[in-house]
């Protein structure tokens, strides 16, 4: 008499095709109309190049 188990990661077609349908369903339940935003967007560029340039030979140098 044998005793059949499966191992981890063992082939499971059940469960293969379970996640075969539900990859294959197309999700229509959400608006497909592009939202618009309103406003404006600022950012501080920093300093120059040679400015970073020179505070990373600094904070190297220590």
């Amino acid at each position: 008499m044998g005793v059949s188990t499966m191992s981890m990661g063992a082939y499971d077609e059940d469960e293969h095709e379970r996640r075969e349908k539900q990859a294959s369903k197309v999700d229509t339940d959400f608006d497909d109309e592009r939202t618009i935003y309103h406003g404006k967007v600022e950012y501080d560029s920093g300093d120059s190049a040679e400015a970073l340039l020179n505070k990373f030979e600094e904070i190297k140098s220590n």
